[in-house]
């Protein structure tokens, strides 16, 4: 029973889960709240909103992992968990169950807010990780873009939900401002995805092509997709060198936490990619974009500081 439930949880990709959690709750609780700024959401919303937005990003990892059968033979044969530890009805079944309860919990949500329309959000995520899973995936970089937009959504909804519903004449400038904040860590979020979804597909390249599957190394090769890769690197890496230089530079903690959690990793990254070759290399690449993730959004604690001062 214990195999069975880490079984469930490795399939349904738990840490990402709870990154997504966390960020949901550092912009409401780091940045939003400690200003005073007008929300609509109390615990229990941002609470629900996360709920739902796990359980439909938990679907789509499952239904992910359902098609994908084919190619972890190749890939990742030793982490295998759909037809072998779960049987493919099971994770049927739970795909629908967790797309259902995503789906129910923000049409609720959605009525909360008094914002019915926001309803369509939750099921237009739900429909596109479904589309991903099953066509978008095997298609030339659209299916890394659609993905990494995904993952964006999940950052910027909390404003989507929380900040425009409470927006009028009077606060509209306070509202705009800090939804603009967000709208910021959800495009570094796009771009920091986008990079680790090219690394992951050099590094499944090979179970990709048996498959039939047209990713950018299938398509352009290994050595042109790893010099993108390296190209690309070097967005979010000005971009970041830019806020720091105009933006944080009297502050001299969270200039230090970027240089030494952001910006050397992506760095680190840059200097690797030219070397990697192997397999493990891009998986080892792949686990470091997730840290800069990580700690990309971690710095919504600092935010208090760089505003305040």
């Amino acid at each position: 029973m214990i195999n069975y439930l880490t079984a469930i949880l490795n399939l349904i990709r738990w840490k990402n889960l709870c990154m997504i959690a966390l960020v949901q709750f550092l912009i409401k609780y780091a940045l939003l709240e400690p200003f005073g700024v007008e929300t609509t959401l109390d615990f229990f919303g941002i609470s629900l909103l996360a709920l739902a937005t796990i359980c439909i990003a938990a679907a789509g990892n499952v239904i992910n992992d359902i098609y994908d059968i084919e190619t972890d033979f190749v890939n990742k044969p030793d982490r295998i968990i759909v037809g072998k530890t779960i049987s493919e009805k099971a994770a049927y079944n739970l795909f629908i169950a967790l797309n259902l309860i995503g789906v129910s919990l923000g049409f609720y949500l959605s009525h909360l807010v008094d914002k019915a329309p926001f309803f369509t959000i939750f099921v237009l995520i739900s429909a596109l990780l479904y589309v991903y899973a099953t066509t978008l995936k095997q298609t030339l970089l659209i299916g890394n873009l659609v993905i990494s937009i995904l993952v964006a959504s999940s950052i910027l909804i909390v404003g989507v939900f929380d900040l425009l519903p409470e927006m009028s004449p009077e606060n509209r400038a306070t509202q705009l401002t800090f939804f603009k904040v967000i709208w910021d860590y959800a495009v570094f979020a796009f771009m920091i995805n986008l990079l680790r979804e090219i690394a992951k597909d050099l590094e499944d390249i090979d179970g990709d092509y048996n498959a039939g599957m047209n990713t950018l190394p299938i398509a352009l090769g290994r050595e042109r997709t790893k010099n993108i890769l390296i190209a690309l690197n070097f967005v979010p890496l000005v971009a970041i060198i830019y806020y720091v230089t105009s933006v944080l530079y009297k502050q001299q903690i969270a200039v230090i936490y970027f240089l030494i959690f952001v910006l050397a990793p992506l760095i680190y990254i840059l200097i690797k990619t030219f070397s990697a070759s192997a397999k493990k290399d891009f998986h080892h690449l792949s686990n470091i974009y997730k840290l800069v993730m990580l700690f990309g959004m971690l710095s919504l604690l600092l935010y208090k500081f760089v505003i305040l001062n």
